[in-house]
């Protein structure tokens, strides 16, 4: 094993910070995959699994080089900040590839993509439902010029469903799985475990889902972890709301629904006026925000279609 610190200077006189970076392994030997865990800083179970993963791996096995970075935004892990990172309030998964000339989490992004990512012949960066979204286990891969390879991986990673992202039609962008299928590497986003929590079966999913992604890939020998097929979803819809107010959901992520259904209601705090929230398809929450606190246009739901 080889550790380092990826160094990410500040901007505007706040304070840098240096990313801890490992490497397992020999490049000559087969692939290079980069392991990615805590783009968001209270998303625990997924560097949770990646540190037990570490914890159990032995470096002897590998036909190929990891390049690994448990803990990607560390600002928001010792701030507890949920989504964003402290120093400017920017979304580090909204920002991949980054700039070397722009905020903190711009520059984050960047030297993690730079100096972890680029380099890298596949990409996994595992993530959980934060401290206020419940979540059913999903991978993310992003059409591109190596969707198949990026779709067969996810497939491997073995969570019950895989979504196909298309970025003209994605509610988000700059993740570090689109940034790198752009650029011709092969990634996934794999999501388990929610509400801040570890829990064991989650840290667990993520645990088996890398052992069966490299056996896959033929950096590990072929694994005993259970392989399940995922249901595919074509694309998703992210439901919000009209207006702020106290939201209560009415479904449980991964509960399938149909289109027009009721899903929940936002309630104005003064109890006046209540809207529903209905569904635009049939689908299944992939996640759902568990806090009642919303603000007009806040996030709901995240409903996966087939």
């Amino acid at each position: 094993m080889k550790q380092s610190v990826i160094r990410v200077d500040g901007a505007n006189g706040l304070v840098g910070s240096d990313v801890p970076f490992y490497e397992f392994g020999d490049a000559s030997a087969g692939p290079t995959v980069s392991l990615m865990a805590g783009v968001h800083g209270c998303e625990y179970a997924a560097m949770s699994g990646l540190r037990r993963f570490l914890d159990e791996l032995d470096e002897s096995t590998l036909r190929g080089r990891l390049r690994v970075i448990p803990i990607a935004n560390l600002a928001s892990f010792h701030s507890r900040t949920a989504f964003v990172v402290p120093h400017d309030g920017l979304n580090l998964n909204r920002c991949f590839p980054g700039r070397a000339d722009g905020s903190f989490t711009e520059r984050l992004a960047f030297a993690l993509f730079e100096e972890a990512i680029r380099t890298a012949d596949f990409h996994i960066d595992m993530h959980s439902g934060d401290q206020v979204e419940a979540l059913e286990p999903f991978s993310i891969y992003d059409a591109s010029s190596v969707e198949e390879q990026s779709r067969t991986l996810g497939v491997s990673y073995g969570l019950p469903y895989l979504l196909r992202s298309a970025q003209s039609e994605s509610p988000i962008a700059g993740t570090s799985s689109a940034a790198a299928s752009q650029i011709g590497i092969p990634s996934i986003t794999a999501e388990a475990g929610g509400r801040g929590l570890i829990d064991d079966a989650s840290v667990q999913a993520h645990v088996d889902g890398v052992r069966r992604a490299l056996s896959h890939l033929g950096v590990l020998a072929e694994t005993t972890a259970p392989i399940r097929t995922p249901v595919e979803l074509s694309h998703w819809v992210w439901l919000r709301s009209a207006g702020s107010g106290w939201w209560a959901s009415s479904v449980e992520a991964g509960e399938e629904v149909g289109a027009g259904a009721i899903v929940g209601t936002v309630t104005s705090l003064d109890g006046r006026e209540v809207r529903e929230v209905t569904t635009p398809e049939a689908g299944i929450p992939l996640f759902l925000t568990t806090s009642p606190a919303v603000e007009e246009n806040g996030l709901l739901l995240g409903l996966g279609i087939r």
